[in-house]
């Protein structure tokens, strides 16, 4: 049974930073890309970033662009996502997603079957 567990999420000013987490299992997490998708309230989901199986790859939404950062740890099965300069629009339920296949990141959030439960990231004053 795939199990993606997020941790991390936080209250936080705007202009701080964040680092979170996902523990994967259930599956041979070397062989998939993950993402992170977001959930703001009232809105739909937003794909955020996407790293490739091996860690290479790695993509980003316009809106957190050269403010976030994905990477991964292979050996402990884990996903990470490093937040930084944050507004109040990143404010959201952050997911971490497994993809459907081996060789591509999908960019629309809808794409993907598994889903955590979310950790939650507030940024306001």
């Amino acid at each position: 049974e795939v199990q993606l567990v997020e941790s991390g999420g936080n209250w936080v000013q705007p202009g701080g930073s964040l680092r979170l987490s996902c523990a994967a299992s259930g599956f041979t997490f070397s062989n998939y890309p993950m993402s992170w998708v977001r959930q703001a309230p009232g809105q739909g989901l937003e794909w955020v970033s996407g790293i490739s199986s091996g860690g290479t790859t790695t993509a980003y939404a316009d809106s957190v662009k050269g403010r976030f950062t994905i990477s991964r740890d292979n050996d402990k099965n884990t996903v990470f996502l490093h937040l930084t300069s944050l507004k109040t629009e990143d404010t959201a339920m952050y997911y971490c997603a497994k993809a459907e296949s081996r060789y591509a990141i999908p960019h629309d959030p809808y794409d993907y079957s598994y889903r955590g439960q979310g950790t939650q990231v507030t940024v306001s004053s």
